[in-house]
């Protein structure tokens, strides 16, 4: 497969490839964040409370006449003949001048609405169908012989006031505007005659308009905050989609990286091994002298030499590709039934020499039984040669190292190393146990790492659904336990009866 390069810089997450997207989405978010500040007075928070104020005009155009037509079918009723027509054909040509204005707005942009002018439009239409209102205020019943007509008269209006506050809760001073007049034309109608019940009627309306006017603020004040509130969880959602949107662009970018690194890996460990193999063995051969003897002693230095830097070059090699294989999910682990306690005893056998020569005395405390665990017998042995190398490594001369393996709390296996070196301090234990990383002890030693076998060990114990921990206290030492979970462990299969015992069963 040919090798891609990806089109994008480092230094930005979001694609540029992606243009119109990215401008959508930032276009949007820059918009919810502008309505997020916007509060009473803003312009744009105007414009939408006039909106809502169309919308809730347009909605109820019809209760209003319908209104209007029940008057003047009672006032025909009673014989107002004339008047109360008149009357009604101008109030409905007042709010049918209310609902074009209110038409008008709804069908517009809200940005090119002028929140002042249309404010000014409102309530001079809200004044104009007062005017009708007004007009009811001064008739008069003479002939219909209804003695407590200033008492329907009252009922009506606060019928209308009442109607006219939930309608018109999200403009503020249109109440005020629209039955001013009507109130006043009512009280001074009135008081020719002033008789007790016109004195009371004309009272209520009076306290009725103020009290009502309240209630519509107090609506009005609420739909402000439903308003915020739906502004807020529109820039909840234009954040979330924002985040989303860079989460999937940093995903790809990630897998994209990781695929050019595996890439990368795998083309380079095969142009590296070519020449190494070379190295490493004409190196064994000029060491072991298989061609002829090399008189001089640092030659023959020089080439053990050789041969030991090429082997940690090749051992570096080997660790960055099973680490890359791990963080990519590519590592295949070939499970079986695996006996932990031969292979912990096989791989400090392997070790053995080597803590022989620093003098380092490797004590075994294994389980007497301990059933077969399902599992990848490589990465089994790999972990317990990474611990067990990194004991041996930071274990002075004449130290211990004592090897473990049992049973955990849980139902599962564990394999547990300690030494009794320098240990770790307690910072530095992320620090040990990121890939690359090393402690200071370590750096400060002659012996070489890459850093990259605990990285390793966490890796393969994730794969198996186990779990790595190091405990370490300064000049006490260090103790790493690998932990398999109680589900790789396999119980014993009961003995299979032979056919002479199941014969003599049946007897």
């Amino acid at each position: 497969m040919p090798f891609q390069r990806s089109n994008t810089a480092d230094k930005f997450i979001v694609d540029r490839r992606k243009t119109r997207r990215n401008s959508d989405v930032s276009r949007a978010v820059r918009k919810t964040r502008d309505r997020l500040s916007q509060q009473a007075g803003n312009p744009a928070f105007e414009r939408e409370l006039l909106k809502l104020h169309a919308r809730a005009i347009i909605r109820s155009a019809m209760a209003i006449p319908l209104l209007i037509l029940l008057i003047s079918a009672i006032g025909l009723y009673f014989g107002m003949s004339g008047d109360i027509l008149i009357w009604a054909l101008i109030t409905v040509a007042c709010y049918a001048c209310l609902a074009f204005v209110a038409q008008r707005v709804d069908r517009s942009d809200a940005s090119t609405i002028d929140p002042d002018t249309t404010r000014n439009h409102f309530l001079a239409a809200h004044f104009l169908s007062g005017i009708g209102w007004a007009y009811f205020a001064s008739l008069g019943c003479d002939a219909c012989g209804v003695d407590q007509f200033p008492v329907f008269k009252a009922v009506i209006l606060l019928l209308a006031i009442a109607a006219t506050a939930l309608i018109s809760s999200s403009l503020r001073g249109a109440l005020i505007v629209t039955f001013a007049v009507p109130v006043a034309i009512y009280t001074i109608v009135g008081a020719r005659f002033w008789m007790p019940v016109e004195a009371v009627m004309a009272g209520l309306l009076i306290l009725a308009l103020p009290f009502f006017a309240h209630v519509a603020s107090n609506m009005n004040t609420s739909a402000v905050m439903l308003l915020s509130f739906r502004r807020e969880v529109d820039g909840l959602i234009a954040e979330l989609d924002t985040a989303k949107s860079m989460s999937d662009e940093a995903r790809r970018r990630a897998e994209e990286a990781n695929l050019a690194k595996s890439r990368f890996l795998a083309s380079m460990s095969h142009e590296l091994r070519t020449p190494l193999n070379a190295i490493l063995g004409f190196s064994e051969v000029m060491a072991s002298e298989v061609l002829g003897s090399m008189h001089n002693q640092t030659y023959r230095d020089y080439a053990r030499d050789i041969h030991g830097s090429g082997q940690h070059l090749l051992d570096v090699i080997n660790e960055i590709l099973d680490l890359s294989r791990i963080e990519a999910g590519r590592y295949q682990l070939n499970e079986e039934p695996v006996t932990i306690l031969h292979v912990v005893e096989e791989c400090c056998r392997l070790m053995e020499l080597k803590a022989r020569n620093k003098d380092i005395n490797i004590v075994q405390q294994f389980e007497s039984v301990l059933p077969r665990l399902f599992g990848d017998e490589r990465a089994v042995r790999q972990v317990t040669l990474n611990l067990l190398s990194n004991a041996v490594k930071f274990t002075g001369s004449g130290g211990e190292i004592l090897v473990r393996v049992g049973w955990t709390a849980g139902g599962g296996q564990y394999i547990s190393i300690k030494d009794n070196g320098p240990g770790i301090p307690d910072d530095e234990i992320p620090v040990v146990l990121s890939a690359f990383g090393q402690g200071s002890i370590a750096i400060k030693s002659a012996e070489q790492g890459t850093g990259l076998g605990l990285p390793i060990v966490q890796g393969l114990l994730a794969m198996h659904g186990g779990e790595f921990q190091l405990h370490s206290k300064l000049r006490e030492g260090t103790e790493a336990i690998a932990i398999f979970p109680p589900s790789r462990v396999m119980e014993p299969l009961p003995a299979i009866p032979t056919r002479t015992a199941a014969r003599g069963g049946r007897r």
